[in-house]
């Protein structure tokens, strides 16, 4: 999709369809509708329509004029931003993307947005559309035979401004949009498209095509690294799993920091010997969206060039019942030397990650982020709403809530304290790969925690919050992409 830019009174472009932003500005019962557009024509033309009451300002109404009077626009879509003072960069984003999947719905393949001047400054609407129009423009019926070609080819920005500095927004918000697209592609594909084999020549054709160093190890690598814990999970699969490491190492960057991003990779999940049950297996293919999201990730931080080395590392396996797979009882030796024994085998993300976290230490990383989807028990304390966010030094969870923020996601803190360490102690190895029903997010953060030792590290369990269970008017039902914005603004925020 082409993103432009335009500094034209919006009532002067000519376009298939000019947007423009309403807001409520009245009380709770009743409400007020303004348009927040600094163009009078085009305030003019949408006064009737207003004045009627047929329009509220409500978040994601759309009203529809044609052929508006003293515009260029062929259309001009009224689009509701909720209330005036909640609005912000993170409704905009979502209106964009709104915008884009209400018109690429009526066929129309590109179109003008009108910036509104209240919620966020210009740089950071222009950039906040930018990326709510990718977002919006993603779709995930790939192999349908009937499959309709709706994108949106071209959005314009209709903005005021600094030219430059408009410019350089919309440039970081399309590498962004296209990085989150670039990851909900990955997860898009079924399993049997997107093998470890295949993901990590996904992740070396874009490494190639951004200037990153990527390596990729196999099984040998594994063992001779002495992955246990990675290779206890790959050993009941047929397909071969992939150690994917990605690494930007930009010229003047000091050798501290280095951020080590950890995926995890399971391209699919049946739960290996303690299998799940079949209703809803066929969504664990997006049980690899945590290594995604670092393929993702990188890409944009090659081609955004912030000044601080950063290393990925996704661990790419299936989980597959066999008869070389490991059992309950089993006990496998991590990288680290400490001993797991495992009480169930579908907490398998969590040992092929404590062997990517000793990597990452082994590599140099100073400050490790890892993303998972890593269990249910997340989205029984969150929802489908929040990611959760576990982090064991706070100044580093403090830089990463102020990138969240930035990026507009939503994301919730939970706890770290050493009470939960009783959950996962053994007795027959140093600690369980599944300390039960109770505080399951919990008991799963308590046990990456022991391998990032005293590196400083978050971990974002995102497995309620990879997938949009229903389509919403700005997003797809599907893989969302979560978490890429708030991890590159992250990264961003330590260059030097």
């Amino acid at each position: 999709m082409k993103t432009n830019l335009s500094l034209t009174a919006p009532s002067q472009l000519e376009t298939e369809c000019l947007v423009a932003v309403v807001l409520d500005q009245g009380d709770k019962d009743k409400p007020a509708p303004v348009m927040d557009c600094g163009d009078a024509p085009v305030r003019d033309a949408a006064k009737d329509v207003l004045a009627s009451g047929e329009v509220t300002g409500k978040i994601f109404e759309t009203t529809m004029l044609y052929r508006p009077a003293a515009l260029q626009a062929k259309r001009l879509l009224l689009l509701g931003g909720g209330k005036a003072k909640n609005f912000s960069a993170t409704e905009l984003r979502k209106l964009a993307g709104a915008a884009v999947r209400t018109l690429k719905g009526k066929s129309i393949r590109s179109f003008a947005f009108a910036l509104p001047e209240k919620g966020a400054t210009a740089a950071d609407g222009v950039r906040a559309v930018v990326e709510g129009a990718f977002v919006g423009n993603f779709d995930p019926d790939y192999y349908k035979s009937d499959r309709k070609d709706q994108k949106v080819d071209a959005v314009t920005v209709v903005a005021r401004g600094d030219q430059g500095a408009l410019e350089q927004a919309m440039n970081v918000g399309r590498i962004i949009g296209e990085a989150q697209t670039f990851t909900r592609d990955l997860v898009n594909e079924p399993s049997n498209r997107m093998t470890p084999t295949i993901m990590a020549e996904r992740a070396r054709k874009m490494a190639a095509e951004v200037g990153l160093k990527c390596e990729v190890h196999g099984a040998e690598k594994i063992k001779e690294l002495k992955m246990g814990a990675f290779w206890g999970v790959a050993q009941g699969s047929d397909e071969p799993p992939a150690l994917i490491v990605l690494r930007y190492e930009p010229a003047g960057a000091p050798e501290k920091p280095h951020l080590g991003l950890v995926g995890k990779g399971i391209t699919f999940d049946t739960g290996g010997i303690s299998i799940k049950p079949a209703d809803g297996m066929e969504k664990m293919k997006y049980d690899m969206a945590g290594g995604a999201t670092m393929i993702g990730v990188m890409r944009a931080i090659a081609l955004l060039k912030p000044k601080v080395k950063v290393t990925a590392i996704v661990c790419a396996t299936e989980n597959m019942p066999s008869g070389k797979a490991q059992k309950p009882g089993d006990v496998q030796i991590a990288m680290s030397g400490k001993s797991i024994e495992i009480i169930n085998t579908d907490a398998e993300g969590r040992l092929v990650l404590a062997d990517g976290l000793c990597y990452a230490r082994q590599l140099g990383c100073t400050h490790m982020v890892d993303a998972a989807t890593l269990t249910g028990a997340v989205v029984v304390a969150l929802g489908y709403v929040n990611a959760g966010i576990f982090a064991s030094d706070d100044q580093m969870y403090d830089r990463f809530a102020q990138a969240n923020k930035q990026a507009g996601e939503k994301m919730w803190r939970l706890p770290l304290d050493d009470e939960y360490k009783e959950i996962i102690k053994s007795n027959i190895a140093d600690i369980v790969n599944s300390g039960g029903r109770w505080g399951g997010a919990i008991s799963a953060a308590m046990f990456l925690k022991e391998f990032a030792e005293d590196t400083p590290w978050i971990h974002l369990d995102i497995a309620g919050t990879a997938w949009m269970e229903d389509s919403k008017p700005w997003i797809a039902k599907g893989p969302s992409g979560i978490a890429v914005r708030s991890l590159i603004e992250f990264v961003r925020g330590w260059s030097a």
